[in-house]
């Protein structure tokens, strides 16, 4: 087997076509190639209108010791030095209990999956419902504005990521092929084969959401249980080592190892967690508001044509630095997506991007956020940053009356730029004079593509004043990267305040806290930024179970 890594070909071709493009580079007949595997696919757009693919593949070829030396610096050509993932040898220590998963977004997931599929038989608790049930529940939320607290966007089977874009690329390190093990996992249950070598790969909501019923499915099928309903309300523990948990308030659940995914939003358990002095700290994130624009323009800024064709509905990444110091650059980006009203706390407003997984929405969206530090949340309590979320989705709820508050990029522009005074400390003529200058002609223009009603509203009242200045910097900034990026009636929407965990509870080496026993995972626990590194970081804590623990049966 040898690598190819650089080939080039037009945006309109088949598989038979890539064949023999690599068999002219290495100057053979296209018949001797036995074997030919994509590697990686990304897009080349940089000659735009035209449109490349690039390619790096693994094929099988006869005298390949001689093409290596024949190729010399001439190719990009090499022996695959890929990492092959391989799951620990399991310890030797007996457990009285089976192991605890507190959890299932992709973290808990895939750390119960690996753990049910070597003879663990865990124990997996969701405060939520199914997916199926938790669908039912958000698509209610969404036309009704009824909030189930503990059935939403962010809480139930599949976690905050089940209703998204279902990104899964990361920038985390993998050598030791974890990441190549959590997207194979992940074809396995259902998703599409070319998200193993997509270099931006997703899955959308709807896949995304089969995917994690045949998951759960498999961990009942190899042993596992899972109890749905059954948030964790305390943790028991005695001489510093876990001992159990309570659900709901009033059944004891005896465990000696408890593996915490719990996500970035579970506000109640983090204090339930801090009373119980398990050690955590406040860590920076970033909050800011959903930017829309039409995607055509987004697909002609990016491909050189509004119509993107078989390349899909284009994405895009941006990032600046304000004159104030601060990051500003886009998250969560969602070709042909909708901005959701993903809140899970009555009275707080907070949203997210979603797509499914054709992208065929009209508009664009991505999280416009700022990057904010302890610093800024007038505290040094370590469920800070925590209260600072909160303060903002307050405001953004007031702003809607639990409608998803919206504003033309326009009007908030010269809100900010002009200073104006907060609407409930102006009065009189002055407060009726500012209004008129943030409120432009909400009805023409680009319209919001939502899940969840939306109002008209004054945005700029937000996010604090240092946060409104670095952020219009950041939109004028990327509309000098991606024309009509700073367009007037380019729509935000308020607030995206749940770009990841603030707080990092602390863990070793050997991934416990403190307390013996308690396995801190994912991005609720401050250690993933996403569904790929989530599910990474499961599979990290469901080896360092096993790698003490001798499994409850036979794998």
């Amino acid at each position: 087997m040898i690598r190819i890594n650089q080939v080039k070909i037009k945006e309109k071709h088949s598989q038979q076509d890539l064949r023999r493009k690599v068999a002219d580079m290495l100057r053979v007949p296209a018949e001797e190639i036995k074997d030919l595997t994509i590697v990686r696919q990304s897009i080349d757009a940089r000659k735009k209108p035209d449109i490349f693919y690039i390619y790096t593949v693994d094929v099988k070829v006869a005298g390949e010791e001689k093409l290596l030396r024949r190729a010399g610096g001439r190719l990009q050509i090499s022996r695959p030095e890929d990492s092959k993932y391989s799951f620990p040898k399991s310890g030797t220590e007996k457990t009285e209990y089976p192991p605890v998963i507190v959890g299932m977004g992709p973290g808990g997931l895939f750390c119960g999956y690996y753990l049910a599929l070597h003879g663990y038989q865990p124990i997996l608790l969701e405060r939520g419902k199914c997916v199926e049930e938790r669908q039912k529940d958000v698509e209610a939320f969404w036309e009704t504005g009824q909030l189930d607290p503990s059935s939403n966007v962010q809480f139930g089977e599949g976690g905050a990521g089940a209703f998204s874009d279902g990104k899964l690329n990361t920038l985390v390190k993998d050598k030791d092929g974890r990441n190549r093990e959590v997207l194979e996992t992940l074809v396995k249950f259902g998703a599409k084969e070319s998200i193993c070598y997509e270099a931006k790969p997703h899955l959308g909501t709807d896949v995304l959401c089969r995917v994690v019923r045949n998951m759960r499915q498999e961990i009942l099928a190899l042993g596992g249980q899972v109890r749905f309903e059954s948030q964790v309300t305390e943790i028991h523990m005695q001489n510093g080592q876990i001992t159990g948990v309570v659900l709901n308030g009033k059944e004891v659940l005896p465990c000696g190892q408890l593996v915490l995914a719990i996500g970035h939003s579970a506000r109640d358990t983090f204090q339930m967690l801090y009373e119980k002095g398990i050690p955590m700290e406040a860590k920076a994130f970033a909050v800011g508001l959903r930017v829309e624009h039409p995607q055509p323009m987004i697909n002609k800024s990016q491909y050189g044509r509004a119509e993107a064709g078989e390349l899909g509905a284009a994405p895009y990444k941006v990032a600046a630095k304000a004159s104030n110091g601060r990051g500003v650059y886009s998250f969560c980006m969602c070709p042909g997506g909708y901005v959701v009203n993903a809140s899970s706390e009555p009275c707080r407003t907070a949203v997210n991007g979603m797509s499914y997984s054709g992208r065929d929405g009209s508009n664009a969206n991505s999280a416009v956020i700022v990057s904010v530090t302890p610093e800024d949340f007038g505290s040094v309590h370590p469920l800070a940053g925590m209260e600072f979320q909160r303060r903002l989705e307050e405001k953004a709820y007031e702003l809607g009356g639990g409608k998803i508050p919206a504003q033309r990029y326009g009007a908030f522009k010269r809100a900010v730029e002009a200073g104006m005074p907060d609407m409930e400390e102006a009065d009189g003529d002055i407060g009726r004079e500012a209004e008129k200058g943030r409120d432009t002609s909400p009805d023409s223009g680009l319209q919001p593509q939502c899940k969840g009603e939306y109002c008209w509203a004054d945005v700029s009242r937000i996010l604090p004043p240092e946060c409104n200045a670095a952020f219009v910097e950041g939109m004028e900034a990327f509309g000098r990267q991606i024309r009509g990026f700073d367009r007037e009636d380019a729509v935000l929407l308020g607030v995206e305040s749940r770009t990841s965990s603030p707080v990092r509870i602390s863990r070793d080496e050997t991934m416990q806290s403190q307390a013996r026993g308690l396995y801190p995972c994912g991005e609720g626990a401050g250690y993933a930024g996403g569904i790929t590194s989530a599910a990474m970081d499961g599979l990290k804590a469901a080896e360092a179970v096993a790698m003490r623990f001798a499994p409850r049966k036979k794998a």
